[in-house]
């Protein structure tokens, strides 16, 4: 898929992954509509990516937000993209000391991570399949982002590790069914990544925490997440997978 004068959706894209993908896009020379519930943030951050960014205060969680976002994207060109980087990643026990495991925090981390990431996609997938393709027969990309904790969920990740593996699990069957549309649907589970709540944390335990990365021993940069994410708009063969982008981590049980 090409980027250039092509419009794409990023949720989350006033800061983290989300930012460092909008910036490529519009690098790229594609337009972007920023899908964020900042709105400080993402309107400062499409003032300073310019003419080809958009921000549009958004609700993932809502059909309405939602469709707002994608009305915008539509004034702007041909939707041929979207990203799904917003989601929250709450530590909560099952038992603690404070009682069992809410059941409010962990609908919530589900309801914004999972069936946020499902009603972005499943809008952009009815705007694209009506659009003409382009010369390869393509009408657009989805690309979710899931997490490490899908596989090797910690200690307190039971709501976040339950979220991102429902993106994963959801990734194939969406792929073959949007397949008939020439829409492809990839997921992309990163691992430690240098994100605002991480680089909230004492520099102490950012360095420790990539040190337990084999290769290279840090954090991941959220310009190495958007670099991915170009490649797989760009490889028409990527498609139904799960990428992990985590230094070859495997966290152990603690």
């Amino acid at each position: 898929m090409q980027i250039e004068n092509n419009v794409f959706v990023v949720t989350g894209g006033a800061s983290g992954l989300g930012a460092a993908t909008a910036r490529m896009i519009v690098d790229a020379g594609g337009k972007v509509v920023l899908a964020d519930v900042n709105a400080e943030a993402g309107e400062r951050y499409a003032a300073e990516l310019g003419a080809a960014a958009r921000f549009v205060q958004t609700d993932v969680t809502r059909e309405e937000s939602a469709r707002a976002a994608f009305a915008a994207a539509c004034e702007l060109g041909t939707l041929r993209g979207l990203v799904n980087c917003a989601g929250i990643a709450p530590g909560e026990k099952v038992v603690g000391k404070e009682g069992p495991h809410k059941l409010e925090s962990f609908a919530r981390t589900i309801n914004i991570n999972l069936i946020g990431s499902f009603n972005m996609l499943r809008l952009a997938a009815e705007i694209m399949s009506a659009a003409a393709p382009d010369a390869t027969g393509e009408r657009g990309v989805i690309v979710n982002t899931a997490s490490v904790a899908a596989f090797d969920g910690q200690l307190g990740q039971a709501a976040y590790a339950a979220s991102k593996g429902g993106i994963v699990a959801m990734t194939l069957p969406i792929a073959r069914e949007l397949a008939r549309s020439g829409i492809r649907i990839m997921t992309i589970a990163p691992g430690i990544m240098e994100t605002p709540m991480l680089l909230g944390m004492p520099p102490e335990v950012q360095e420790a925490l990539g040190k337990m990365v084999p290769f290279p021993s840090r954090l991941g940069k959220p310009a190495e997440y958007a670099a991915l994410v170009q490649h797989i708009f760009s490889n028409q063969y990527l498609n139904g997978e799960v990428i992990r982008m985590d230094g070859a981590i495997r966290m152990a049980a603690k």
